[in-house]
């Protein structure tokens, strides 16, 4: 399942480890506090406990949801949708 995580954090330290636990689990950047990615139901529970347990939750702010891919072709995607220096063609093609 197409997977979307948004956060705003205030510690650089925990910033970067939330980034580190995007990628890990297979997710694509698309913005600088936003990525994407596809991934399974376990993998999805996995994440939110993980991202869960390394935030400030007096500060920070973290989203996890799915959408389907008939949802994310539905969005409107205005001006500068994303980051070009972190955004690859591969994975514009592999959800757009």
């Amino acid at each position: 399942m197409l997977t979307w995580v948004i956060y705003d954090i205030v510690s650089n330290k925990t910033r970067n480890n939330i980034i580190k636990k995007c990628k890990n689990a297979g997710l694509y950047r698309v913005q600088k506090s936003v990525f994407l990615g596809d991934l399974e139901s376990n993998k999805f529970d996995e994440l939110k406990l993980v991202l869960d347990s390394i935030i400030d939750k007096e500060v920070d702010s973290v989203y996890v949801f799915t959408m389907s891919k008939a949802e994310l072709n539905k969005a409107g995607l205005l001006g500068q949708a994303f980051d070009k220096e972190l955004v690859t063609d591969e994975i514009i093609s592999k959800f757009f």
